[in-house]
């Protein structure tokens, strides 16, 4: 994993709830009334996630409304995040309860960072990314002055399988994917072979970034995405956005395999 060096980028694997990305204005708007949260929403700068469970392979973290939060967000929630650790592999999975008496929306991600390159004498542009079939993919392409989502595209993979990684790949900001056919992304070295595996068959857009002239890459499977440019704002109405009705749980879970020996 990347070491959240704060001199590059101070992180290294935000959870992102109850939206993905930034909101026009910062704000959304639920049953007439405007409320605001920051990019990326209530969990990732949160200091009132507490650990739950501790066993001898897996770490289990709870979040939950406040009145506080309520304030930002409308809905009365627990949201568990657990970590388990199977042989070479990492078991990361969301499961959010709506204790609420109405329906909740929301969007969930990750935003793991890997560090790149791994090993010594290699450079960044050594690596790429493998998807688990060809693709022909566009990324949508982020106003980068506001963070939204624009109508415009740009074409990212043709008829192929691998990304090759390069500094100038995010001089747009983070790639964004909405109908990839894959559901695994491995992350590989040409001297050195695969070196972790992202698994996201419950994600149905995926982000890749990093920061200018970062030493890593984020893979980050998505359950949602940051507003669009011309968003009315209303919740209900966001694109991707899930619902939960009152006492049920949704889960859904991604994985990151280490895939090489010497790691």
């Amino acid at each position: 994993m990347w070491d959240a060096n704060p001199k590059v980028w101070g992180s290294f694997a935000p959870n992102l709830f109850p939206i993905i990305g930034g909101l026009k204005n910062g704000c959304y708007f639920y049953n007439g009334k405007r409320y605001t949260l920051p990019k990326h929403g209530l969990i990732r700068n949160s200091n009132a996630i507490t650990l739950t469970k501790e066993t001898h392979n897996s770490l289990s973290f709870s979040f939950k409304h406040n009145e506080t939060l309520l304030k930002q967000y409308p809905f009365k929630f627990e949201f568990e995040l657990k970590f388990t650790l199977v042989d070479n592999t990492i078991e990361v999975s969301h499961t959010i309860t709506n204790v609420d008496t109405s329906t909740m929306y929301f969007s969930v991600g990750g935003h793991p960072a890997f560090k790149c390159p791994v090993f010594n004498n290699e450079s960044y542009d050594d690596y790429s990314l493998e998807f688990e079939v060809n693709e022909n993919a566009h990324t949508h392409l982020l106003n980068t002055e506001n963070g939204l989502v624009s109508n415009k595209t740009k074409p990212i993979l043709k008829n192929t399988k691998l990304l090759q990684l390069h500094h100038n790949l995010f001089n747009d900001d983070a790639l964004i994917f909405k109908n990839l056919k894959s559901r695994k992304v491995t992350l590989k070295s040409k001297q050195n072979g695969d070196v972790v595996t992202v698994s996201y068959p419950d994600f149905n857009y995926l982000g890749i970034w990093a920061k200018p002239n970062g030493n890593f890459v984020c893979i980050e499977p998505w359950l949602g995405i940051a507003d669009a440019e011309d968003t009315n704002q209303v919740l209900e109405q966001k694109e991707a956005i899930l619902t939960l009705p009152p006492n049920k749980t949704f889960n859904a879970i991604y994985t990151i395999e280490i895939n090489n020996a010497h790691l």
